[in-house]
């Protein structure tokens, strides 16, 4: 099963200045989003390998967007994340079956390795609901300077048997961190975590 996609919107958002100081370069994070079609809206079904296909089609084709949105080539993406919000009429257990079983492998090609999990989250709502996107480094998830998130909303989605699913990828971590931790450049990324 395909999704059946009513429309795609990409953001770019660039922080510049952060506490009255300059950011340079600036922060930068993509979010590329997907309403579809929720082929189970209003049914209980046992079999939700259709949504989990869409998830593996939509990882793939909503990265490559983030990464192209940025303008960087794939292995300079730093961060990811992804979050799904469902209409009134589906299940969490659909943005799960969209995002955590097949979602992972496309999207980590699209931004060249990703060792560490993919953070995630899902929440249901109505059209103009608010979606955050959570962020962590994508090839070592104790790099501190990198746990963030976005935040996106269509104004005419979800509808009641619709899904929206969106990934976020970003080319740096948070304006000026300063909480210590691993330092992103000395992370090996070999076992996700450091």
């Amino acid at each position: 099963m395909s999704a059946k996609i009513r429309k795609i919107g990409v953001w770019v958002e660039e922080i510049r200045l952060e506490a009255g100081r300059p950011v340079d370069p600036p922060t930068r994070k993509a979010v590329a989003a997907a309403v579809i079609e929720n082929p189970f809206a209003g049914t209980y079904e046992e079999d939700l390998s259709p949504l989990m296909e869409i998830g593996a089609e939509l990882g793939g084709m909503l990265g490559e967007r983030c990464v192209a949105a940025l303008g960087i080539a794939p292995e300079d993406a730093e961060s990811y994340g992804k979050a799904a919000l469902v209409g009134e009429n589906g299940e969490l257990e659909h943005a799960a079956a969209l995002l955590h079983p097949k979602m992972g492998a496309p999207l980590r090609k699209a931004v060249s390795k990703g060792a560490a999990l993919v953070p995630s989250s899902k929440k249901r709502g109505g059209m103009g609901q608010d979606l955050d996107v959570p962020l962590g480094h994508k090839d070592a998830a104790y790099v501190r300077s990198h746990f963030d998130g976005v935040e996106i909303r269509f104004n005419d989605a979800p509808r009641a048997n619709e899904i929206v699913v969106a990934v976020a990828v970003t080319d740096s971590g948070r304006p000026l961190p300063r909480v210590g931790g691993l330092e992103a450049q000395d992370a090996v990324g070999k076992d996700g975590l450091r």
